[in-house]
Parts: C-alpha cells; sequence; structure tokens
C-alpha cells in the first residue's frame, strides 16, 4: 500500500466534498417511537435497545427541536464561532409519523441559524414511497442523509434480537432512498449473538453490493435495563464479547473485505459508563481510531483490498 493513499474512506475527509465550511452533528430527540414498541411490528423494542445511550443532555423530548438544537449550536459555537450543523434526527425511528408532520420538524431544524443539513435515523421498514418523494424534493435544496438501521445480513439474527425486519427490507429501503437521490447510511452491530467472523465478514461483502453512501460500525454492548443485558446474565456461554485487539482486528479484516466507496463514519460506539456492562475498555472514539490506524499500518491493508467481486 502506498503511504499516500488513505487506509479506509473516513468521514470527515467525506464531509469536505459536501460542504465549503466545517460541520457537526447536532443531536435531536423529536419524540418519536418504534413500531418494535408499539406494537405495529412487536413490543418492548429490539432486544439490546435503550435509547438513553445515545441521548446528549441537551436532548430531552420536553424541549422542541429547534430549542434542542439552539443549546447545542450554543454549546459548540462558544469553541468554533464559525461552524455549521447537521440536525442529527437520532433516537428512536424519525420517519415513524404522518408525513405533513415529520416535514414540519425537519423544517422546524433548517430553520434554525446555522443548520446546514438533516441527518435522519429511521428503521428499512418504515420508509414509505410518498415519504421519499418528500424527502427527494428536501435533498435538492439542502443536504440529507438517510441512515437506516441494518445491524445485520442475517434474517435469523435479526428474528433473534426482535428486529421485526429482515434484510430484504433493508436492501430495498437502501436502493429506494439512492435512487431518490439521498445520500444513504447504514447501521451495523459487530459481535451479535450466534454470529461468528465468518458471518461477520459476509456481511461486508453483502454491504458492498449495496449503493451505500456512509456506514457506522458498532461492537456489541451489553447495556443495563435490556432484554439482552437479562440474557447475558443467564446464559453468558451464548455471548462472544471481543477484547479490544481482537475487535480492531475483526474490523481491520471487514475493512479489507469493504467496498473502498463506502464513507466509514465510525468503528464503536460509547455508551454511558453508568449504563454499560461490557465490554468496558475505556477508549474514546478517536483513542480507538487512532489504534486502528496503526493495526492497518502493521498489517499494511486498506478498505476494499480483500473484496473479490465486481460491483
Amino acid at each position: 500500500m502506498e503511504n499516500s493513499r488513505p487506509p479506509y474512506s473516513d468521514f470527515g475527509t467525506f464531509l469536505k466534498t459536501r460542504f465549503p465550511f466545517k460541520v457537526q452533528k447536532i443531536s435531536v430527540n423529536a419524540g418519536f417511537t418504534c413500531p418494535n414498541r408499539t406494537g405495529e411490528k412487536g413490543w418492548g423494542g429490539c432486544t439490546y435497545c435503550n435509547n438513553q445511550t445515545f441521548s446528549p443532555e441537551y436532548c430531552r423530548t420536553e424541549k422542541s427541536v429547534s430549542e434542542q438544537l439552539k443549546e447545542g449550536v450554543a454549546f459548540f459555537g462558544r469553541k468554533y464561532p464559525d461552524m455549521k450543523y447537521l440536525a442529527y434526527f437520532q433516537a428512536y425511528t424519525n420517519t415513524y409519523d404522518a408525513t405533513d408532520a415529520l416535514l414540519s420538524k425537519y423544517e422546524e431544524a433548517l430553520a434554525v441559524d446555522g443548520v446546514v443539513g438533516l441527518i435522519i435515523g429511521t428503521r428499512p421498514d418504515c420508509m414509505p414511497d410518498a415519504l421519499l418523494e418528500q424527502l427527494s424534493r428536501l435533498a435538492s435544496r439542502t443536504y440529507l442523509l438517510v441512515e437506516y438501521g441494518v445491524e445485520s445480513t442475517c434474517n435469523e439474527t435479526l428474528k433473534r434480537i426482535n428486529r421485526g425486519h429482515t434484510y430484504e427490507e433493508s436492501v430495498d429501503a437502501i436502493v429506494r432512498t439512492r435512487q431518490a437521490g439521498i445520500d444513504t447510511g447504514a447501521h451495523m452491530i459487530l459481535g451479535l449473538p450466534g454470529e461468528t467472523r465468518d458471518t461477520i465478514l459476509s456481511h461486508a461483502v453483502r454491504l458492498s453490493r449495496l449503493p451505500l453512501t456512509t456506514l457506522k460500525l458498532h461492537q456489541l454492548q451489553l447495556v443495563r435495563h435490556t432484554r439482552m443485558a437479562a440474557e447475558y446474565e443467564m446464559h453468558p456461554e451464548a455471548f462472544r464479547l471481543y477484547e479490544i485487539d481482537e475487535y480492531i482486528d475483526l474490523v481491520v479484516d471487514f475493512i479489507e473485505h469493504l467496498h473502498p466507496g463506502i464513507v466509514v463514519e465510525r468503528f464503536v460506539s460509547q455508551s454511558p459508563a453508568d449504563l454499560l456492562l461490557a465490554p468496558r475498555w475505556g477508549l474514546k472514539n478517536h483513542e480507538f481510531t487512532a489504534r486502528l490506524l496503526r493495526r492497518m499500518r502493521e498489517r499494511n491493508t486498506w478498505q476494499g483490498k480483500k473484496l473479490e467481486m465486481m460491483i
């Protein structure tokens, strides 16, 4: 590998291709729920899910979308006065409402001074054509990225963790969203129960066939007050929790099998210490990335090195 060649497609470089200025995501909790909690698809949500793990302090449902964003802008603006912002609709399923109600909240976010685009996190079974048509129009005048919780390409795993949708539904949503001219992302959890290293590497190959713009990887985390935490307590032998160096090598293997055109936004997630049961690595995201880059240099490897297919 040439030294000048980046070892993976990183999100910071990607943003520079989209914006002539620096941008920062601000998470928003718009008060949505999830069809996997209302009974439409299931009850209780995904077995691993506790939405408290990714809700910043300013991100409270008693505050309006604009109030949350203005607090976030004030927080980051003190240090970076020239920063612009992407409103990140993150908690629960952010396309699970009437189209008019959804568009009203998206427009409210875009009306906040300094907000230059939207990132919408949702489920692949919650993107009706009527909404996608409206989002396509929105994307023609502002930046828009739709992120889908795919989590696994294995339907057996999806059923086991009570996702309430299939991988085929993920494929359909991703393809339709890209065809609508919208940047499209996916979330994947590495280390879900029942999945081996070969299963995980097969995820990378299957995702490489899709028209994805971005990808987020997360290690499996056992979080308090979730069904998966209770399952682990009863049957710890059913889980494979990686040590930090093992996980780094797994991620490097994954990236080697991933199409180089897919932007990898992150490799790990960080749950609050008071909620996290395991694994407790004690590393911040940038510290993990530094160790990952060092390992990739040691292995003389890069994104897509072992992808043996035509895309």
